[in-house]
């Protein structure tokens, strides 16, 4: 008997709404120089949210885990043709396609926030600047691919995507359910991140990387 089955745990789907926010926080500062330190402290948190998703595509519930959503180009390739045929091909987990921009985003973000590392400590020059803002526009353009591929799978299947990932929840036999929410691990992450965001709040803003300084010193 089919119905609501649990499939995206909690710690994956606050991990998923958290650099949602983050990403769209960082874009919005990115030009800011008042809001440079918040801008930071965002790239901080997308790095530090990699590594648990990373972390977590190891030791997570079943759907979570890499092993669940790792597909060859041809199978990806085979659902997109399922797509456009009008029988598209049915994955309780991430489909073939939303896998690929998963494993995108991941390493874009992580290139973006250690390439942003490097310009705040005014290292790696004209390189390190390129590349943070070379991957902060791929990022953007992945971003896109995925919101529209939410939509088009979203029709093309008959189920609300962003409501799955909202409650965790699809149309599934129960015997295809997650092992179990470890709604503590969920917790104890959104607890971390709000944690280090009102510190960096009420902390001053660090001084500027001394090298940084110098040459700003060294041009006048």
């Amino acid at each position: 008997m089919r119905g609501r089955i649990l499939v995206w745990d909690l710690p994956t789907r606050i991990f998923h709404w958290l650099l949602a926010v983050s990403f769209a926080g960082a874009v919005l500062t990115a030009e800011s120089e008042r809001l440079r330190s918040v801008h930071v402290v965002l790239g901080y948190t997308v790095l530090g949210l990699v590594a648990f998703r990373v972390l977590w595509g190891f030791l997570g519930t079943r759907y979570a885990r890499f092993v669940s959503f790792w597909y060859a180009p041809r199978l990806v390739l085979g659902y997109l043709q399922s797509i456009v045929s009008g029988a598209p091909e049915h994955h309780l987990g991430h489909n073939p396609a939303g896998s690929w921009a998963i494993f995108g985003l991941l390493a874009l973000v992580a290139a973006s926030a250690m390439s942003g590392w490097l310009v705040y400590n005014d290292l790696g020059g004209k390189i390190a600047e390129g590349l943070h803002e070379g991957t902060a526009n791929a990022m953007l353009a992945l971003v896109a691919v995925h919101v529209a591929g939410v939509a088009v799978s979203s029709l093309a299947h008959r189920e609300n995507l962003v409501r799955s990932m909202w409650d965790g929840r699809k149309t599934g036999d129960p015997r295809e359910a997650a092992s179990g929410p470890r709604a503590a691990i969920g917790v104890a992450l959104l607890v971390a991140v709000l944690a280090f965001w009102v510190d960096s709040a009420l902390s001053p803003p660090p001084a500027a990387p001394q090298v940084a300084s110098d040459r700003r010193h060294d041009r006048h």
